[in-house]
């Protein structure tokens, strides 16, 4: 099985080379000034040298076993548990008698099993630290985009009421964009029903959060505390049933009655005696026209 892969290891070397060169240059030349202040500039040169090739040695081999780091990163979690279980296991071994030591283990393991609650919990926290080993496994199947094959960091998981909640910080190359669209393989490679990504932090694109979904808790049934306030001494109240009309006969129906406006006869247009019709009204006696005169 390969732990890591060709490209990644290349990369890595080439990066270890460069940061081995950067580091021993950039903090030789200072040191090198620093001590041509209080000793010859010959000897300052050799107390640079003597100073920066160890700093640039030590950049060399943290970003040559980077890999390494971040691969013991993923697993930090099972890891963590599983030296943590051999540690209480022999020391419970070596101070009590076999029974002892197996009805201890029988309870540690016997009681979270037992308590739905408690069982419910472990299972949530178990489907976390299989989630961020499944994103991994998307990252490195169909969605690392850089050519130097390096995965982005998964950062933590905690567990919802849904299913489980896991913050990623992307590597160049990658983006959200890159991501909405494979949303239903990554849903498919962590065993749930849908997936969500949005970004976790409004000043960095990089960080993003993962809401993985696999039970739906909305249409689970949800008693009321209202009963237990109730008490049954109260009688209760007679309400008349309610009588809901099933069907609905048309003679029954009143039909509305509509008046129409009247309309009014036209008055037919008075002609002169020449057959036209006249330009302006008739004066009447009030508004005579020689009062204009």
């Amino acid at each position: 099985m390969t732990v890591i892969e060709a490209k990644v290891h290349r990369s890595s070397a080439r990066n270890a080379r460069m940061a081995f060169i950067l580091s021993a240059v950039v903090i030789g030349v200072l040191a090198t000034v620093v001590a041509t202040s209080y000793v010859h500039p010959i000897i300052a040169l050799f107390i640079g040298a003597a100073i920066g090739v160890p700093c640039g040695a030590l950049a060399w081999l943290l970003v040559r076993i980077w890999p390494v780091l971040r691969l013991l990163w993923w697993w930090t979690p099972e890891i963590v548990l599983t030296v943590l279980s051999l540690t209480a296991w022999v020391q419970l071994a070596n101070h009590t008698p076999t029974i002892v030591t197996l009805a201890v283990v029988a309870i540690v393991l016997g009681v979270p099993a037992a308590i739905p609650a408690v069982r419910r919990q472990v299972v949530a926290w178990v489907w976390c630290l299989i989630v961020r080993h499944r994103l991994r496994v998307c990252f490195a199947q169909f969605i690392v985009a850089n050519q130097s094959g390096s995965l982005p960091l998964i950062l933590w998981a905690k567990p919802t009421p849904v299913g489980e909640r896991v913050w990623v910080y992307l590597r160049p190359g990658l983006s959200l964009a890159d991501l909405e669209g494979r949303l239903d393989k990554i849903a498919v490679t962590c065993h749930a029903s849908s997936v969500l990504v949005e970004r976790a932090s409004d000043g960095n694109a990089a960080y993003l959060r993962f809401d993985i979904k696999r039970r739906e808790v909305l249409t689970a049934t949800v008693t009321s505390p209202l009963a237990d306030v109730v008490t049954s001494d109260i009688p209760a109240t007679d309400r008349p049933t309610p009588v809901v009309p099933t069907a609905l006969d048309l003679p029954d129906v009143q039909a509305p009655t509509v008046t129409l406006p009247v309309q009014q006869p036209k008055k037919p247009a008075t002609t002169s005696a020449n057959g036209s019709k006249p330009t302006a009204a008739q004066s009447t006696d009030a508004d005579d026209v020689s009062d204009w005169i």
